[in-house]
């Protein structure tokens, strides 16, 4: 019986001084992996940070490549719209000069008023 209680005691003991062999062991272990798994997190913090500044300043010379067309297509439209006043402006010109003309060939020859109505075939 004496003999039973020395060798679980001494069972015991050789379970508690591994115990205190191979405890710091796995701890150390675990702190390595999460050492680990954090710098693993980092790197890819990084590389994540890294595609999102790439993707941002993408998207922001998107943005104002569309503005710039946007304002060049604005441009151009002023122009055809300024070109089209003109050209307005200019047939109308025209048309009080042609109405001037035929008043005045009118006063000239009162009898080609009767005829002209604007169409300068009738002759």
């Amino acid at each position: 019986m004496k003999t039973l209680i020395i060798v679980i005691v001494v069972i015991l003991v050789v379970l508690a001084v591994l115990a205190l062999v191979v405890l710091p062991r796995m701890r150390a272990q675990a702190a390595e992996r999460k050492r680990v798994a954090a710098q693993q997190h980092l790197e890819e913090a990084g590389e994540r940070s890294a595609r999102a500044e790439s993707a941002q300043a993408a998207a922001e010379e998107q943005a104002a490549r569309a503005r710039r067309e946007r304002a060049d297509a604005e441009l151009r439209a002023a122009d055809q719209e300024r070109e089209a006043q003109q050209r307005l402006a200019e047939a109308e010109r025209e048309r009080a000069e042609a109405a001037r003309l035929q008043e005045r060939a009118t006063n000239l020859d009162p009898r080609l008023g009767d005829r002209a109505d604007g169409d300068p075939t009738t002759r």
